[in-house]
């Protein structure tokens, strides 16, 4: 069993790499922009909005994560409602960001150098080598000031991952022998303690999504964590009448067993 994520930057090939594993291991495959469309259906949130919580950088005035961490963790509990018995392959840039609660993901980065990349941009979009070398390098910046912003870490840093895997000096059918190999490790095998993180993590994301689709809670600036079923929501809220809301918004979640409010009146006004 493996939960997979591959980090792939634009036109690295991260894409046939994910979906050519997926389909060796009998695992369930899932893209970023899959798992958008998805999220957006089952919680009721615009498309544009989950979909700009991931691309867009943040503008100047907007000095705290606020809404765009909650539309993240609504992605998050679509990504873990379609782990099938510990298994996934996931391919999008924030996958190993947003499974970072789970100690066993297998977590991927896949590059190229930027011919490789120019290439396979001229070649799918049909534009020329100067509009793909820009397009190429807004997306990397959007994305460097993302992780930067939301995570504080650098979206590239090979620290953040098990292996970095080069698909212009490596070939595809290597890369998928490596990974194969990697899944049957131990260190990336489920243990009771791993089910555990993934299964809270499921509950508060779904406890966050829950929060976030509603008229009343959905400017909320909180917390959520879950363990084993108990629910504990910190942060504040606009009025009282928000913050009483809160339990009986939560309580409604399927596996939520306990809840603990510790939220308070205050201001939310960068929603």
């Amino acid at each position: 069993m493996a939960i997979i994520t591959i980090s792939r930057g634009t036109f690295s090939g991260g894409k046939t790499l994910a979906e050519g594993l997926a389909q060796r291991l009998g695992y369930p495959c899932l893209s970023r922009e899959e798992v958008v469309t998805c999220a957006a259906k089952e919680f009721g949130i615009a498309k544009e909005d989950l979909a700009a919580a991931f691309n867009e950088p943040p503008p100047f005035w907007e000095q705290v994560p606020g809404k765009r961490i909650a539309y993240l963790k609504c992605v998050t509990a679509a990504i873990l409602q379609r782990v099938e018995k510990g298994n996934l392959v996931y391919h999008g840039h924030a996958g190993h960001l947003l499974l970072r609660g789970i100690s066993r993901v297998l977590r991927v980065r896949v590059v190229a150098d930027m011919e490789f990349r120019i290439k396979a941009a001229m070649d799918r979009l049909k534009i020329n080598r100067d509009g793909a070398i820009a397009r190429i390098e807004r997306i990397d910046n959007e994305r460097r000031r993302w992780s930067r912003f939301l995570y504080g870490i650098e979206w590239g840093d090979p620290d953040l991952y098990d292996v970095v895997l080069n698909l212009d000096r490596l070939s595809i059918e290597g890369a998928y022998e490596i990974l194969i190999h990697m899944t049957a490790l131990p260190e990336f095998n489920l243990t009771p303690a791993a089910e555990k993180a993934l299964k809270d993590l499921t509950l508060s994301s779904q406890v966050w999504a829950a929060l976030a689709k509603n008229e009343l809670t959905k400017k909320l600036a909180v917390k959520v964590s879950a363990d084993g079923g108990r629910v504990t929501v910190e942060g504040n809220a606009g009025s009282r009448k928000v913050a009483d809301a809160i339990p009986e918004i939560v309580r409604q979640v399927p596996g939520v067993r306990e809840i603990r409010c510790e939220v308070g009146v205050g201001s939310d006004w960068y929603w």
